[in-house]
This record gives structure tokens, sequence and C-alpha cells, in this order.
């Protein structure tokens, strides 16, 4: 196992060298020999969470596992472009759930980006573009004429045509991450510019397009995490939520009015603190979950239960673990991630009436 590059990864009251370094072997200890990074030993993997989990790897410097996780998508994706919800640990032909979501499949295109700007590794994007062509294509098959996209498809193929706030507002960062491989290879999609213009619009002007799940904090956070809101309405969303789901030295409310504070939502909320240039409340953020670190494995639970002062559920999870560490690198300046999450290298001007690369 490789020495984790850990110095943009330390934070005050976050993360010390030798804490991120353990952080990073954890999730290296979970994931699999064929790339596969489940939650955790024995339970599912689902794409979206192995592609938050192998970003992570990507920000401290561990390449070659975040390639073979990408190659596992790569080799485990369905002929129609989608993967399944989820999938058995340990055997990528039991999966557990045989819906496909949209989100789920889109993300691909995030960690991709990612793994390129991260590595310049052209021969990887040319590899992964098929995959990306593919899953973006099942995934604008389920866009609504209002410019939203459908939840998923039944397994029996059926499109759910409701739409989730948050999961479009994580596809829309993913066709956003999708187009910029497109332009570096050269291979310009229009299509996609509109799809993502339509779906940014809906998101920023239209939120009775989508179905009401404003209890929960990803939605709250998602349309700026995702960038399709930005600037002073950006600012404006964080401050709307921050009373209601914000608990002040817990982390972040899952769902409100529960007691419940979350590792994953409170490491992405700091990171789209972030992405509106609220760094030190990003920082603020990391600190109050560090109740959850699990020293031994350096990975995090789940949540906290702050009225019964227990951790809930028992659950040490690579995907939370890989919030921490790409908020942990945005805030200490990892370009790759920084240009992923703050549209550095990110289409603009995505609307649907100018949608221009």
């Amino acid at each position: 196992m490789t020495t984790p590059r850990t110095d943009h990864l330390v934070l005050p009251g976050v993360l010390t060298p030798d804490q991120a370094a353990r952080t990073v072997r954890g999730i290296l200890e979970v994931q699999r020999e064929d790339g596969a990074i489940p939650w955790f030993r024995g339970h599912h993997l689902d794409p979206w969470d192995h592609t938050e989990a192998a970003m992570a790897l990507d920000a401290a410097g561990e390449h070659a596992a975040a390639e073979r996780a990408y190659d596992w998508l790569a080799r485990h994706q369905n002929p129609d472009g989608s993967w399944y919800a989820a999938y058995a640990d340990g055997d990528a032909n039991e999966p557990t759930d045989r819906s496909a979501e949209s989100n789920f499949c889109a993300y691909l295109a995030v960690g991709v980006w990612h793994h390129y700007l991260a590595t310049g590794d052209e021969p990887f994007l040319d590899r992964l573009w098929p995959s990306v062509r593919r899953a973006v294509a099942w995934v604008l098959a389920l866009q609504q004429p209002g410019g939203e996209i459908g939840w998923k498809r039944e397994p029996d193929g059926t499109a759910v045509t409701d739409a989730l706030l948050t999961g479009c507002s994580s596809v829309y960062q993913a066709l956003r991450c999708a187009l910029a491989i497109a332009e570096e290879r050269e291979e310009p999609q229009p299509d996609w510019e509109l799809a993502a213009g339509t779906l940014g619009h809906a998101i920023r002007e239209h939120p009775e397009r989508f179905l009401d799940k404003g209890r929960y904090s990803m939605d709250w956070y998602y349309p700026v995490l995702g960038g399709a809101l930005t600037g002073e309405s950006a600012k404006a969303r964080i401050a709307e939520g921050w009373d209601r789901f914000v608990v002040p030295g817990r982390g972040v409310r899952c769902v409100v009015p529960n007691p419940w504070v979350t590792g994953g939502e409170s490491a992405e909320l700091a990171l789209a603190l972030w992405v509106v240039g609220e760094s030190d409340r990003s920082l603020e953020i990391l600190r109050s979950i560090q109740r959850l670190r699990h020293e031994p494995s350096g990975l995090y639970w789940t949540g906290y239960v702050f009225d019964a002062d227990a951790v809930w559920p028992e659950e040490l999870t690579t995907w939370t673990a890989g919030a921490v560490l790409l908020a942990a690198a945005a805030l200490g300046g990892d370009e790759a991630t920084c240009a992923v999450f703050g549209a550095g290298r990110l289409p603009t001007g995505l609307h649907p009436e100018c949608c221009t690369v």
C-alpha cells in the first residue's frame, strides 16, 4: 500500500497528517481488489458513493486505486448505459436493487473528469469516454419537457418521471463535467448543452417541478454544491436554511426536525460553503463532526443522535470518509477538486436560450 499524499488534506481541528493518511488507508482497506468500493465490507455498493470514495482517493494521490474503481464501473455498466442502484459486496453479478437511478448513473462523469484533472491521463479519458457517453444518453432519456430529470427506472424499465431536486442538482454537475470531457476530446455535444441549460433553469426557477423534499438538508444545499445556483443567489439559499439545518457544534441535520446529524451531509455542506467563499464556516462545520471519527480505522460513523448521545447507525461508511476528504481537499487547494466543485474547468453560460461552452 502506498503512502497517501496528505499535505493539502491537513486542517487544524479536523485532520492531522497522520489522521488524513489513516482515513485514506481506511478507504483503501475497504476497496476490493477488483476496484469495488462498498459502503463497508459486507454491505452493498452503489455507483454514486463508489465514485465519491474514488474521488477522495484521487485527492490523496491514490490514482491507481481510483482508476481501478472507475474501471470497475466501466466493466459492469449495463448495455443500456445504466448501472443498478445497488450491488452485493463482493459479487457484481448479484444486484441487490435492480432499479437504476439517474443521478447515480450520471455521476461517473464527475469522477472521470476529476481523475483526468488530477492525473492528465489521456488514455484513461479515452477508455472511459464511451461509458460516459452511454451513461449520459441513458440519463437524458429521463429528461422531462420542463427540464427536470426523472428519478429512476424500475427493474422492469418503467420510467419514474418524478424529479428530485438533490438528484437533479447532482446530474447538473455531472452534465457539465461530461461536457468538459467532450470539449477536451474535441467532440462537441450540443444536445447535452441544451439539456444542462434547461435542467439548470428548472432548478433555479421552477421548484414546483420537483418533489417536495424540503425537510432534507440535501435539498437545501445541493443546488449550490452542484453549481446550478451561484453568486448572491447561492449565498441567499445557504442563509435561508442555516438555522433550520445546522446544529451549532454538532453538524448538519439530515432531516428536520429529527435530532440526527450526519457526517456526509455535514461534509458536503462544508464543500458547498467553500464553493460560495465561506471557508471559515466550512472549517467550522468540519470541526463540529469530529465526534464521528473512529480513530482506529480513520473512517467516520454515518451519523450521531444528539439527544441520545449515540452514533447511529453503527456504520463506518467509505462515502462519509470520502466526503470529509473532498471537503478538506477543496479547503487545502487541491487543484482537481477545486476545479470540479469550484467550476474552474467547467462550461459556463448554460442557459436554455444560449447554451455554449
